[in-house]
């Protein structure tokens, strides 16, 4: 008989169907046993005649299918239940290293790491991906409907896109070269080839030496990169529409996850934009912080965005107008020491960083002088600024980060499915 999920089950009552899946939960009496049985979409109970159906050696997380009547009954799963007819045991599981079908994983970080095949089988943490999968759906919809063209750019480069050193390095052949940080070069070149409006979802690779709970060295960046904008606010603009897109469809695609509507974010009126010196001042006047050094530090990221929640009425906020010598080679300058940049912190932490690019030849070269960068070893980035290079700009969203502060998670690794950070390289 064909397999029928769990969540269509209301149309069979009264009907034989076949679910299959892992038994969530056993729980045997002395005349019948009750078996929850777990599938992607939801759980079911099911009832065996112990005198029918043999379940003595049935144990969570064996694979089974399960044959039965489906019918009306109260319980705390759905308005139905399955009257076990057969059983098939698929696959049996050994003893659990974690125990999963408990409300909260109660184990530590490493040991859901660890075990995260088995950890993910836990409803709470499945939803994170849920949440995760509407996020990325819902960034390339937004900007499909925008006629952007999503585009897959090489990871394996030979310059990092903003010098420094912060760069896998990986021998390839007789060569050098390293992964790639950002798809920054390729977007800017998309855009002038003519695309005009390109985006990307994708992993990107940071080899910075930290261990916190908000960074890894593989995440996946949402970038974005849009040609003939006026200056930095349209791409405030385009942003702050997208994020209200994006947040609307996980209200709509993740109903069913309990509390959701409560736990991620509003954007109750326009996302207030406050100028980097003003941070500063607002940091020294209301916290008493005069310790900044031409950017932000996470308390610093954590109070303006307490500043702007107060004040703003708003869990979002713009920084813009970062000092030139603190943003990458590529960033359009605002008088002498200004960019046309910003980022877009909420709830403490920072989710995106964007800006408009420079796009006359001259002027990039010598901004790469500025930043002590040799125009010799870009001559494959910069042969595209000869040409015609159109006025343009972007942004890029870490996906895993965005994860975690929609969610309020304290870490986040939770929001990836592997994560790579400072010491992990298995699962």
């Amino acid at each position: 008989m064909k397999r029928t999920m769990i969540n269509k089950l209301n149309n069979y009552i009264d009907k034989k169907v076949t679910v299959k899946g892992w038994i969530h939960r056993i729980r045997k009496l002395k005349s019948i046993t009750f078996i929850v049985v777990r599938d992607r979409t939801g759980l079911l109970q099911c009832v065996a005649d112990n005198k029918k159906i043999d379940c003595e050696n049935m144990k969570c997380e064996d694979v089974v299918s399960i044959e039965g009547l489906l019918v009306k009954s109260r319980n705390d799963l759905n308005p139905f239940e399955l009257q076990i007819e057969s059983v098939e045991i698929l696959n049996t599981s050994e003893v659990l290293p974690i125990e999963i079908n408990k409300e909260n994983l109660d184990v530590n970080l490493d040991t859901m790491l660890n075990n995260r095949m088995l950890s993910l089988r836990n409803k709470k943490e499945a939803d994170i991906f849920k949440v995760q999968n509407a996020i990325v759906d819902g960034f390339r919809k937004f900007l499909k409907e925008r006629e952007f063209t999503e585009i897959f750019s090489p990871k394996i480069i030979k310059e990092g896109v903003e010098g420094g050193t912060e760069l896998f390095e990986v021998k390839y052949f007789e060569n050098k070269a390293y992964l790639a940080q950002s798809p920054q070069f390729y977007k800017q070149m998309m855009v002038g080839a003519g695309f005009e409006r390109v985006f990307e979802v994708a992993q990107v690779y940071r080899a910075e030496e930290h261990n916190t709970n908000r960074h890894l060295n593989e995440y996946v960046s949402m970038d974005l990169e849009m040609g003939f904008i006026d200056n930095e606010y349209d791409l405030m603009k385009l942003e702050e529409e997208m994020i209200k897109f994006i947040i609307d469809k996980i209200k709509d695609e993740c109903s069913s996850i309990e509390g959701i509507e409560n736990i991620i974010p509003e954007i109750k009126y326009e996302i207030p934009k406050i100028e980097f010196n003003d941070v500063i001042s607002i940091m020294a006047k209301e916290y008493n912080k005069t310790d900044l050094e031409g950017d932000l530090d996470p308390d610093a990221e954590k109070l303006i965005c307490k500043y702007a929640e107060e004040k703003y009425n708003s869990e979002f906020v713009f920084v813009t107008n970062y000092p030139r010598n603190k943003r990458p080679m590529y960033t359009m300058m605002k008088g002498e020491n200004g960019t046309h940049s910003f980022d877009l912190l909420c709830r403490g932490t920072e989710i995106t960083t964007g800006g408009q690019r420079i796009h006359n030849y001259n002027m990039l070269v010598e901004n790469m002088k500025y930043k002590n960068l040799n125009p010799d070893n870009y001559k494959s980035y910069l042969e595209n600024f000869r040409y015609g290079m159109i006025p343009h700009g972007g942004l890029a969203i870490g996906l895993e980060r965005i994860t975690c502060k929609f969610l309020k998670l304290d870490n986040v690794r939770r929001a990836s499915f592997v994560p790579r950070d400072r010491t992990r390289l298995v699962p």
